[in-house]
């Protein structure tokens, strides 16, 4: 088989790297998706390029970093004009599909700017990330608009479900008892089962949105289809029987020390005076949380099991290549933080495993590799498998297929990069910095980790010697010769051509000033037709 017909993405949100057993978790099994890495490859150093869901997803789609793209923070819009994986595939027969969540916010400025309509079909797939829409499914706030809307809320109130939210009160609330509210994202309740039928829950119920839109398919047209569950991210709430399988004997304990606390980096120090970070040092948060956390993973686990025999059972597994990743992870307490956001790798590092259905790949089932993989990854490995040409002059990526196959490609990154703008957080306004000069961005190569900060002096980690990432090397002048290495890898990468989207390098390279002459008579600096004759 040349190329591959179909592609499955799938997407978790939240999910660390370390909470499935194929990557060493001990207590928590996973063996749907372990089964899914024995038949292909299971990459070791996988880096999402911001460690928030909206940047990070952005990236994903377009193959771009942020400092590219420009949408660097929750609900800020992907600009008009950025090519997205559906802008890369279509041209080549591929419908590119969404079910579940993008975190996409419209450029609604631009688009109006242009006439883009948005009930258009172009003005459709602008607001969508690209994606033709099968189900989209972000989730909610409790109090925003219209909740109705929702399909998923249609499906529950049709299920018999009451309440003009449903998602919030059933799928991610518990009953109360008297004087409570019974409100999910209050992380109390999450030992508590959801207010729901497990068969009812978002992760099933997006199984199987997936399942139904297979069986509406002619068979024939290849498709890319973004599978995106809302789980495991809060809130941390899982039904029955998923909330009460793990005990204190299966928990993690975290990973910090007293010593971090002791003058931190002011950035580090600002997210740890966060309310949530403040709550998830605490002991009786991560227990009531984390039995909630690993039960949303095995059901996920589960959900997975079922989507391998429905594609077995259909034919796909032939034919199909398979991606599970994540958007980035969650701290649940490491480091003395809650929610994700900086660059430990409990934040920063998600799984990443790529099952190739192409006999090449053969040679590389069941392996691991250390490579450092960035998620923009993805979206040059979606084209060349679908036999695409390669479009490196607007996709920043780098096609995995050779370590799908068994070979290491001859110059590989030396580093990876991952950004975070935190100029619309709390920490910026502790921290007193303007917007612009609220940023960072680290660089992990083999055995260092640096994160560059515009106002304040870099954090680095020996991970050879600091795996865990608890001593913070940053200040130490016994390691300012490798902290200009790592700044150096910084600044190669920020000056790095990403602007000329329009000209490949191929075009430039054959523009040569003798054929423009020649073919177009464009004559600069000549002093007569003698000069020509000898050019």
């Amino acid at each position: 088989m040349a190329n591959v017909k179909n592609v499955l993405f799938i997407m978790c949100d939240q999910l660390r790297w370390d909470y499935l057993s194929c990557y060493g978790h001990p207590h928590l099994h996973t063996p749907n998706i372990d089964w899914l890495a024995s038949q292909g490859v299971r990459f070791d150093r996988a880096y999402v390029q911001s460690p928030i869901c909206g940047p990070s997803r952005m990236s994903t789609y377009t193959g771009r970093y942020v400092i590219s793209h420009g949408s660097s923070w929750n609900g800020f819009p992907l600009r008009v004009g950025e090519l997205t994986l559906g802008d890369h595939l279509r041209p080549l027969g591929v419908d590119t599909v969404l079910i579940g969540k993008t975190h996409m916010r419209a450029d609604a400025e631009g688009m109006a700017r242009y006439g883009i309509e948005p009930g258009t079909i172009i003005g459709a797939r602008l607001a969508e990330c690209g994606f033709d829409v099968y189900e989209r499914h972000d989730g909610l706030h409790p109090d925003q608009s219209n909740p109705e809307n929702l399909p998923y809320n249609k499906y529950l109130s049709a299920k018999g479900y009451d309440g003009p939210n449903p998602w919030n009160t059933r799928a991610n609330g518990v009953v109360p008892n008297v004087g409570e509210t019974g409100e999910g994202r209050f992380l109390k309740y999450s030992n508590r089962p959801a207010n729901i039928a497990e068969e009812d829950s978002e992760t099933p119920y997006l199984t199987r949105r997936f399942m139904e839109f297979v069986d509406s398919r002619d068979g024939e047209t290849p498709w890319l289809c973004h599978l995106s569950f809302i789980k495991p991210h809060w809130p941390y709430i899982v039904p029955a029987p998923y909330h009460d399988m793990y005990g204190s004997n299966t928990w993690q304990p975290p990973v910090r020390s007293e010593a971090e606390r002791i003058d931190p980096h002011p950035v580090f120090h600002a997210f740890m005076q966060a309310r949530v970070s403040q709550a998830f040092s605490r002991d009786e948060v991560r227990a009531t949380v984390i039995p909630a956390y690993m039960g949303l993973i095995k059901q996920i686990d589960d959900q997975m099991g079922i989507l391998w025999q429905f594609l077995q059972d259909r034919g796909l597994m032939e034919n199909t290549m398979i991606v599970f990743t994540s958007d980035h992870g969650d701290y649940l307490g490491d480091h003395w933080l809650g929610e994700k956001e900086l660059f430990h790798d409990p934040s920063v590092k998600v799984p990443l495993i790529i099952y190739d259905p192409r006999f090449a790949a053969d040679a590389a089932r069941g392996t691991t590799s250390d490579a450092l993989v960035e998620a923009i990854d993805l979206a040059p490995t979606f084209l060349d498998a679908f036999g695409g040409k390669a479009v490196p002059h607007r996709l920043e990526g780098r096609n995995l297929a050779p370590f799908l196959h068994g070979q290491e490609p001859a110059k590989w990154r030396e580093v990876a990069i991952s950004e975070y703008d935190y100029s619309a957080t709390p920490a910026r306004e502790t921290l007193g910095t303007a917007p612009a000069n609220s940023r960072a961005v680290m660089a992990v190569g083999k055995r260092w980790k640096y994160v560059f900060f515009d106002q304040f002096r870099p954090m680095l980690f020996d991970l050879e010697n600091d795996p865990d990432e608890l001593v913070d090397l940053g200040g130490n002048p016994e390691f300012s010769d490798v902290r200009e290495t790592m700044r150096a890898h910084v600044f190669e990468w920020a000056y790095r051509q990403r602007q000329r989207t329009t000209v490949e390098d191929g075009q430039i390279l054959s523009a040569s000033e003798k054929q423009t002459a020649m073919d177009q008579g464009i004559l600069i600096g000549f002093w007569s037709e003698d000069e020509l004759d000898q050019f």
